[in-house]
C-alpha cells in the first residue's frame, strides 16, 4: 500500500452529519488500486481520463478511512449509498473530494470551486424571487447559491429538474439558508449549511427533509 503523503484530511460536523474532506496533489492512480474491491477495480479500468481515475481512487481512499471496505452502490439516478450503514453523499471539486455521512437522514453534499464566469449563468439558475435574498452581482454569493442548489438536487430524488423554477432558496432574518424542492404535487423543505473551506464552497443540508403541501 502506498503512503498517504499526497493527501490531507479534515472532518467537519454540520448538525448530526459528519463531513469528511480530503485534498490531494496529482498522483498516479494505479499505485492506489489496493483501496478498491474487485468490482471497483473493474469499474476503475473503464475510466480513460486520469482526472476521473484520480477522483474515483480518492473517493475510495476516503471511504476506506471512514467506513472501511463498505461497498458504495449507486441507484438509477446515480445517488450513492452504503446499505446498513447510513446515508452518504459524495462530491468532488478541484483536487478535493468530500463524503458526508448521516445515520438518520438523507444528505446532499456539494463542493464548488468559485469560477470567474458564474455571473454569466445566473439567469439560468436564479429565480426572480431569490433576488430579494441574494446579491446577483456578487460572484462568491452566486457560487454559494449554485452550490446550494446542487446539494438540493441530490436530495430531490429525480432528474430533469429546472434549477430556476424547482429549487428555490431563501435566507431567514438570522442569515440561515432554507431550501425548497418544488414537485408537481408537493414541496420538500430543508435547512442548509453553506460555508467555505480553504477557498472551496461547501453546501450540505443540516436537517432532515420535511414534506409540506
Amino acid at each position: 500500500m502506498q503512503g498517504m503523503d499526497n493527501f490531507n484530511f479534515w472532518q467537519i460536523s454540520s448538525g448530526s452529519t459528519e463531513i469528511h474532506l480530503m485534498d490531494y496533489d496529482d498522483f498516479e492512480p494505479t499505485e492506489y488500486t489496493d483501496h478498491l474491491s474487485d468490482v471497483e477495480h473493474a469499474r476503475f479500468l473503464t475510466f480513460g481520463h486520469i482526472r476521473r481515475r484520480r477522483e474515483f481512487i480518492a473517493t475510495r481512499i476516503l471511504r476506506k478511512r471512514i467506513l472501511g471496505d463498505q461497498h458504495i452502490q449507486y441507484n438509477e439516478i446515480g445517488a450513492p449509498s452504503i446499505i446498513g450503514v447510513g446515508f452518504i453523499s459524495i462530491s468532488h471539486s478541484s483536487h478535493l473530494v468530500g463524503l458526508a455521512f448521516n445515520k438518520g437522514y438523507m444528505v446532499g453534499l456539494d463542493l464548488e470551486t468559485p469560477r470567474g464566469n458564474i455571473l454569466d449563468i445566473v439567469p439560468k439558475f436564479l429565480a426572480p424571487i431569490e433576488r430579494n435574498s441574494f446579491d446577483a452581482n456578487h460572484k462568491l454569493e452566486m457560487t454559494r447559491v449554485w452550490s446550494a442548489k446542487e446539494a438540493l438536487y441530490k436530495l430531490a430524488g429525480r432528474k430533469k429538474i429546472i434549477f430556476k423554477e424547482e429549487l428555490i432558496l431563501s435566507k431567514t432574518a438570522s442569515g440561515d439558508w432554507q431550501g425548497q424542492i418544488i414537485n408537481p404535487d408537493h414541496t420538500l423543505s430543508v435547512q442548509l449549511d453553506i460555508f467555505d473551506h480553504n477557498g472551496t464552497v461547501v453546501s450540505i443540508n443540516n436537517s432532515a427533509i420535511e414534506r409540506i403541501e
